[in-house]
């Protein structure tokens, strides 16, 4: 997984599922920088309510 996609897929569905989330606390020790601060975006999303916490069916 790539988190660059990950926050694209997240922003435009305005979704993240539990196991997205797990991904993202199990690599952040490899994150750059600038992957930090999609991370950290993101968690701000969530706080104001803009991204929710769901679960993805498959198409």
């Amino acid at each position: 997984m790539n988190l660059g996609i990950l926050f694209l897929l997240v922003n435009t569905t305005g979704l993240i599922t539990l196991s997205e989330l797990d991904w993202i606390a199990n690599h952040q020790s490899e994150f750059s920088r600038l992957d930090m601060a999609l991370v950290l975006k993101i968690g701000r999303l969530m706080d104001e309510g803009v991204i929710q916490l769901d679960c993805r069916l498959p198409a």
